[in-house]
């Protein structure tokens, strides 16, 4: 390691002291369920699993998740409430999760805890559902990732922490903790981890083994050793794929502490930021909408078919669109569009068939003789017909305000924006709780340029 990884290490890493803490919880944690199990009667099993059992945590962030493993034959409904009482006859806080299944989260002596139904499997083949596989995912690293290996992957995680792209959930669409391990398994070190990385090119296949695997449509493949038809690093997005492939190619050129600990963005004021924004070949267009309350995991993937609805829509009514983002705080969800600063032409040509097909000829002028949008009448040219038509909308404001709750966007935020939505034009936008996002969109910089 060089002096920065070093230096990160003594940062991240839990000491002896902090680690025997842990511990303890850990096993009070272990026998108070227990305790609950058998009061229950339940046949069931509890393990650790998670970065606490692989030893491959990082002290500031920190879940402690336990995996209740029940007989095959237990119905998922009983496994799940089962799950439910428990954690909330022990944890604080409590929260209610669903995977294929409920689950719960919470917290224990200020500590973040997941208790999580499954069934004790041996292999994969036997799943019958997705959680039941991560107990084998712990063994897998337990007994496959080396003790001097650790610190490599803390490393890994902390670089992929500071760049934004740690992390599963659909807020994030990074990497995973178990994919993070499993590639310090391939790779041996961090160094040599990002030097293969930066290489990488979209739909690049990965495995521990030199089997014959099945292929998926997705920028990163890292096939799961526990479950060979499964794909590791699927949550990854294509934007995530091409940052992080740039913050290695950085990283190798100049290493610098800020890619592992980015400095916080400093709003920059409203002033500042309507000085950048304003331009005459510019507009900027927000569609704000409430936040519906439901877990991240069902919010963002909705967000993100919301904002590819709204623009490809837009641009199939020929508004240009240069590029689209969204931010969301507590109460609000902002999406907003780049688009050209000038109307559309008032009329446009229409495009008809060919001469020598006369059947599809005489059904295209019969349908636009009459027509009240048409201002010049189908015409030949090029031995093809067109038609001149008058436009619904010419800006693109009015045209998604009549549009808008026509489109598909996640059943949470189809109700919502059939009961209210909001057009903001750019003096609108200029608020105190989008400074951030506006700094951070036009600054331009990498995370660890700031």
């Amino acid at each position: 390691m060089n002096k920065i990884e070093k230096q990160v290490i003594d940062r991240i890493a839990p000491s002896k002291e902090y680690k025997k803490e842990i511990n303890t919880i850990v096993k009070e944690l272990n026998k108070r369920i227990e305790k609950e199990i058998i009061n229950r009667n339940l046949p069931a099993d509890i393990e650790l699993v998670g970065s606490i059992a692989k030893d491959t945590y990082i002290k500031d962030n920190l879940d402690i998740d336990f995996f209740i493993k029940f007989p095959t034959k237990y119905k998922k409904e009983k496994i799940g409430e089962s799950a439910l009482s428990i954690g909330k006859s022990i944890l604080k806080d409590t929260e209610e999760s669903f995977a294929e299944h409920p689950y719960i989260r919470g917290y224990y002596k200020k500590n973040k805890v997941e208790i999580v139904p499954c069934y004790k499997i041996e292999n994969a083949s036997q799943k019958l559902s997705a959680v039941d596989r991560t107990p084998l995912h712990t063994k897998y690293v337990k007994e496959n990732l080396p003790k001097k290996n650790k610190p490599e992957v803390l490393l890994f995680k902390q670089f992929l922490r500071g760049i934004g792209c740690y992390g599963a959930e659909a807020e994030v669409e990074g990497f995973s903790g178990y994919l993070c391990e499993i590639l310090i398994i391939k790779y041996g070190t961090f160094d040599n981890l990002i030097k293969n990385a930066k290489n990488w090119n979209i739909g690049e296949e990965i495995a521990l083994s030199d089997n014959n695997f099945p292929s998926f449509n997705t920028p990163l493949t890292f096939i799961d050793p526990v479950d060979t038809e499964r794909n590791v690093a699927s949550a990854i997005s294509l934007e995530k794929f091409n940052y992080f492939k740039k913050a290695c190619k950085e990283y190798i050129k100049k290493p610098l502490i800020t890619f592992f600990f980015p400095k916080k963005i400093v709003p920059w004021s409203l002033e500042k930021i309507k000085k950048k924004l304003e331009n005459k070949k510019f507009k900027y267009l927000g569609i704000k909408l409430g936040k519906p309350d439901i877990i991240p995991e069902n919010l963002y993937p909705q967000i993100r078919k919301a904002t590819r609805s709204i623009c490809e829509t837009s641009k199939r009514y020929n508004f240009t669109i240069f590029d689209s983002s969204f931010y969301v705080d507590d109460h609000n969800i902002y999406i907003i569009i780049k688009t050209i600063n000038e109307p559309l032409s008032k009329t446009f040509v229409h495009l008809g068939p060919p001469l020598k097909l006369k059947k599809h000829t005489n059904e295209f002028l019969n349908k636009w003789k009459n027509d009240p949008r048409v201002t010049k009448k189908p015409f030949e040219k090029n031995n093809r017909l067109y038609v001149e038509i008058k436009r619904d909308f010419i800006e693109l404001k009015e045209f998604l305000e009549y549009e808008i709750k026509n489109l598909s966007m996640g059943k949470h935020l189809d109700r919502i924006v059939k009961k209210k939505f909001t057009i903001l034009e750019l003096d609108e936008l200029l608020k105190e709780n989008l400074r951030e996002f506006w700094t951070e969109y036009l600054d331009g910089k990498m995370s660890w340029e700031r």
